[in-house]
């Protein structure tokens, strides 16, 4: 067995496994970082295609920043993990439907590229000749497959703005601005003359509407 096809198999299973653990982990803290393995194995698998480029993007976007800001934002929210278990054997069926139709595309797609390799050509686009793999990246990227680009742009900022809309938690006691009111204010509600007279001052409430 050559090294190539010995760091393959060894990235492979490492990330499988560590893939595994971001599910199964009962700690948030560990599944973030065995994602973070599963990322490095990945750039791993990237290096040993030749591509260079995307394992380096790989190190640097998803484990450099994506992966750490996750860490942070798990290890800084206060989530009441007993209150997310509650609906667990609620969504059960439901979770393990969609586990099944994953498990059966990818099923579909090993099969049919070992019936038939060539089954992928299909939905490849031929990359030129004496170019380096960054160039022949964005060449494919945004020209070809510059939809499929813009969908999944879209798909993430739809990803985030829900997430954002999840976790947003009004508190009692936190002064929270209404937009509506901002945007409606005029300068007779944003602002007020007072005439100070030589030698006094203002008021507690003089000075409050004033910096109203």
């Amino acid at each position: 067995m050559s090294m190539p096809v010995l760091f393959f198999y060894l990235y492979a299973g490492v990330a499988i496994a560590a893939a595994v653990m971001v599910v199964v982990a009962r700690n948030p803290v560990h599944s973030a970082l065995f994602l973070i393995l599963v990322f490095v194995n990945a750039a791993g698998m990237f290096v040993l295609m030749g591509a260079e480029f995307l394992a380096m993007i790989l190190i640097v976007v998803y484990v450099g920043a994506v992966a750490v800001l996750f860490l942070f934002v798990i290890m800084m929210l206060d989530v009441d993990y007993s209150q997310l278990r509650e609906g667990f054997l609620e969504y059960l069926p439901f979770g393990l439907l969609i586990g099944f139709i994953f498990l059966a595309e990818l099923l579909l797609l090993a099969g049919g590229w070992v019936i038939s390799p060539t089954v992928t050509k299909a939905v490849t686009s031929p990359i030129p000749t004496g170019v380096s793999n960054t160039e022949a990246l964005g060449l494919v990227l945004y020209t070809r497959y510059i939809h499929y680009f813009q969908v999944s742009g879209m798909v993430l900022l739809v990803a985030m703005v829900g997430a954002i809309v999840l976790t947003l938690r009004h508190k009692k006691k936190v002064k929270r601005q209404d937009i509506a009111a901002q945007n409606a204010r005029s300068k007779e509600t944003a602002m007020a003359i007072r005439h100070v007279k030589t030698g006094q001052g203002l008021s507690d409430n003089d000075a409050g509407e004033w910096v109203r």
